[in-house]
């Protein structure tokens, strides 16, 4: 899942961008209205989170925008303004939830998985394929009831593979998927974290190929008859 942290403190987007990433999510950070506005024009989001007082374009215009454009992906503002009237506005502009600061991050985390659910109507509580099986709320996954080992980074690129089934994932999809906007990967990344995958999945007993490479385009999970 990746998100979008527009928060112009950033002291509390670092230390939320952390937090984020420690529950396998991908987060990209704006500092500013217009910045979030062309990442969100830019890249696919799964969810957004959206401080209210912004500079160059602030949180409730931003969500009108959105809203205006098509933009369909769950927000969820944060603000320290506590009035029912901003509230009212923020929930009016197209906002799914509001969350007041201070917020306690384990209800915030709920809160998302809240709206995650609600936005994806084709939700599966666990993933499966071939015998491989991943629990997205547990962050787990096994091989015919044999743990995965997996690092952050494998788990994500595992669960891509399991939402987009059999079809083609190609590089471009991969590193926007997996990395922030901020830290693209090395240019061997990609192809190290496929080699290390395949190991532990072979470990576990699955084919050499469950993941397999269309040269040139990309990789896929291997459909056997």
């Amino acid at each position: 899942m990746k998100m979008l942290l527009i928060e112009d403190d950033e002291r509390i987007a670092e230390s939320l961008a952390e937090a984020l990433a420690d529950q396998h999510y991908v987060v990209d950070v704006a500092t500013d209205g217009q910045a979030g506005w062309e990442f969100m024009e830019t890249f696919t989001y799964d969810l957004i989170l959206l401080d209210l007082l912004l500079p160059k374009l602030d949180g409730i215009s931003l969500c009108r925008q959105l809203r205006s454009r098509g933009h369909l992906a769950p927000v969820l503002m944060l603000t320290a303004l506590d009035a029912t009237s901003d509230q009212v506005a923020g929930l009016d502009a197209g906002a799914d939830d509001y969350v007041l600061k201070p917020y306690k991050l384990q209800e915030l985390l709920a809160r998302i998985r809240a709206l995650l659910r609600r936005g994806n109507s084709t939700f599966i509580p666990t993933l499966e394929c071939g015998g491989l099986q991943l629990n997205p709320n547990a962050h787990e996954a096994t091989y015919r009831n044999c743990p995965l080992p997996l690092t952050p980074k494998e788990y994500r690129l595992l669960e891509l593979f399991l939402r987009r089934g059999f079809h083609l994932l190609t590089r471009g999809a991969i590193l926007e998927n997996l990395w922030p906007f901020e830290e693209p990967p090395e240019e061997d990344s990609i192809k190290a974290h496929i080699k290390r995958l395949r190991q532990k999945l072979k470990a576990a007993g699955a084919p050499n190929d469950f993941i397999e490479t269309v040269y040139g385009l990309g990789y896929r999970l291997k459909q056997y008859p």
